[in-house]
């Protein structure tokens, strides 16, 4: 036999029937390290270690085993849950009820053209007669002015202020037919000096005028008929504390339990509540003041004159709020701070003084 067949080494398909395990030697290892591939092995790492090639414990490597792996721990984070609601907001601070103008200023200013008004009243009454035709003239311009800036249309001011002031005059002179008088002269006036300017926009402008006439001394002069009785300043000042009593009562009643609006469309700070309280609040003065204060009146009779006054100042606020809104502005002027001008304080006084003169006429008399 050929020895040369056991050299072969085993699993290469050649060997003889005495095939055994293959010799060991250099020659041999150096065959096998040329037939196979070391393959990488990663190691088991357990939990809290490293193992490294002989056994041993070893730090964690600071990088990352895999490329795919961030370099930080992973721990193990709780199963999200259902995210609990949001705790309810704080209920927002109440806001303070705000009487929208200087209630500092609107009384000063009140309680100042009071003592002008009084004073001028028992100390010599053509004082207040001046002041009756001052007021006039200054709501007046006012009146115009807004007209003028507003829609353009020119009321004739000089004959309306000479008229207006002559119409107050004329009735604490020669009564209610003195004041018809000096109004249709006025009136005439006014058509009469406007004819001096174009005649574009005539009629709207004698109209306003005609209407300012009868809205602001007409009606003013009903305060001086009222001065004309032998109690006259007792009739005025009772007409002016009527008047102001209803407002007040409107005001503060509607300011701390107004809901219900009055007329939301013409006038939105005005509500049923404020009416309720102007009607009680004037009632109440009226009986008073007619029992106290009028010769020959008797308390009942106030109560229907307050019941009246409160209506006639309501009618007369609204009324001038109409005016307001056509215009587009919220005062008239702005000579009183707190009150907006003078025509902001004569809106309720002028339409109330004709319903005062003709309820104190048919009670107690006009002497």
């Amino acid at each position: 036999m050929n020895d040369s067949s056991w050299d072969a080494p085993a699993g290469s398909g050649r060997g003889g029937p005495h095939q055994g395990p293959a010799p060991a030697g250099p020659a041999h290892d150096r065959h096998r390290a040329a037939q196979t591939r070391p393959m990488p092995i990663v190691p088991d790492v357990p939990t809290g270690g490293f193992q490294d090639g002989h056994g041993r414990g070893a730090a964690h490597p600071s990088g990352p085993l895999f490329r795919d792996e961030t370099p930080h721990e992973h721990p193990q984070e709780p199963m999200p849950g259902p995210t609990p609601p949001p705790p309810p907001a704080p209920p927002a601070p109440r806001q303070k009820k705000s009487a929208g103008r200087n209630l500092g200023a609107a009384i000063g200013v009140g309680v100042g053209l009071g003592a002008v008004i009084i004073a001028s009243l028992y100390i010599w009454a053509p004082a207040f007669v001046g002041v009756i035709a001052i007021a006039v003239v200054v709501g007046l311009w006012e009146l115009t002015s807004r007209l003028q800036e507003r829609n353009q249309i020119k009321a004739p001011l000089v004959p309306l202020a000479v008229g207006g002031a002559a119409m107050v005059v004329a009735g604490y002179v020669r009564g209610a037919e003195g004041a018809w008088v000096a109004m249709a002269l006025t009136a005439l006036a006014v058509l009469v000096w406007r004819m001096t300017e174009p005649p574009e926009g005539y009629l709207k402008d004698v109209t306003a005028g005609v209407f300012a006439a009868f809205y602001v001394p007409f009606l003013a002069t009903f305060v001086a008929l009222l001065l004309t009785a032998d109690d006259g300043p007792e009739r005025v000042l009772t007409f002016l504390i009527l008047t102001v009593v209803s407002d007040t009562g409107a005001y503060a009643i509607g300011w701390r339990f107004g809901k219900h609006k009055l007329a939301p469309r013409i006038s939105p700070g005005k509500t049923r509540e404020g009416l309720v309280g102007a009607v009680t609040f004037a009632m109440a003065a009226g009986a008073l003041c007619m029992q106290f204060m009028i010769d020959d009146g008797i308390w009942w009779q106030g109560l229907i004159l307050g019941l009246a006054v409160a209506a006639s100042a309501t009618l007369g606020d609204l009324g001038e709020s109409m005016i307001k809104r056509d215009l587009g502005i919220k005062d008239m002027g702005t000579l009183l701070p707190g009150h907006g001008g003078i025509m902001d304080r004569l809106d309720s006084l002028l339409p109330t003084a004709p319903v005062v003169w003709l309820l104190l006429a048919l009670f107690v008399g006009t002497g």
